[in-house]
């Protein structure tokens, strides 16, 4: 079956779909966007991703691209047209269509929207969960403002592949203190000894991710304990868990970080149950 694609007010096939040559997203990386989870034909924690899409667009100076309300409509359509029942859906908004000039252009300009879906397999998430991945660390050498979800990605790129290319699959940013900030397109977490879940502080330094948010929600639902602060590598690699979480794999077993075993080698039960807890939490909207 083809892919469909939403671009700029029109459905169209994903392979000839394209923008402009001016888009500032292409020229400036001047856009943000979104990715959220389907599963089992629901779009999980849609609202608190367009909550974080309104923050990322104001932060940039950037208007909605329609209402908010119709923006849903497009969303679930996309899902709905590529009958997408577990996976991905992703829109991006950038500040639109100008000539190419570093200010501003005028007040106008319409924002450029893409909204995209694709299948995942349940299955093989699952067989990474149950072997868990590798991770390794690298110096944090991103811009500070990465509270805000920009399409501005060249430092997550070259991490990710170096993590490829050594046999893992996430980076993690790292202080030059050597505490932990976030993975490329994940976030950090670790379980002490005593059972407590840690993972840093979102007031700064990190991208306030939907699904570490969730996973408050899941964790308090299961009456595990939650601490916000820093860890630094070596707690992480003593540590009696670690995982990370995103949309795109929801929460993932660490097993390994730069070489070195985390605890036993295997997922933790702790994690495991997070992850298995986590589809009833969180928010579910039916795509169609």
């Amino acid at each position: 079956m083809s892919r469909i694609a939403y671009v700029n007010g029109q459905y169209v096939q994903h392979s000839e779909a394209g923008v402009h040559i001016e888009d500032r997203g292409y020229q400036f990386a001047d856009g943000v966007y979104e990715v959220c989870e389907i599963a089992r034909g629901n779009i999980m924690d849609m609202t608190r991703h367009l909550d974080r899409l309104g923050r990322s667009l104001s932060e940039l100076k950037i208007a909605w691209p329609m209402e908010r309300k119709v923006l849903q409509l497009v969303i679930k359509e996309v899902v709905r047209r590529n009958k997408v029942h577990n996976g991905l859906v992703y829109l991006q908004v950038t500040r639109g269509v100008a000539r190419r000039d570093h200010v501003f252009p005028s007040a106008d300009t319409v924002p450029a929207l893409v909204v995209t879906a694709k299948r995942t397999s349940p299955a093989a998430s699952a067989a990474r969960a149950a072997k868990g991945i590798k991770v390794i660390t690298v110096p944090e050498n991103r811009w500070e403002r990465v509270d805000i979800k920009s399409v501005g990605l060249l430092p997550n790129v070259l991490a990710r592949q170096q993590a490829k290319e050594q046999g893992a699959q996430e980076a993690w940013f790292v202080d030059p203190d050597g505490t932990v900030k976030e993975g490329a397109a994940t976030n950090a977490w670790i379980v002490t000894k005593d059972g407590v879940l840690v993972t840093r502080s979102a007031e700064s330094g990190i991208l306030r991710g939907i699904t570490r948010t969730t996973i408050f929600d899941v964790a308090k639902k299961l009456g595990l304990k939650i601490e916000e602060r820093g860890f630094s590598v070596d707690e992480a690699k003593k540590a009696k868990e670690a995982f990370i979480s995103a949309a795109t794999t929801v929460i993932m077993p660490v097993v390994d970080i730069d070489g070195v075993v985390v605890a036993n080698g295997y997922p933790g039960t702790i994690t495991l149950s997070l992850r298995e807890a986590f589809f009833e939490i969180a928010e579910k909207t039916p795509s169609c």
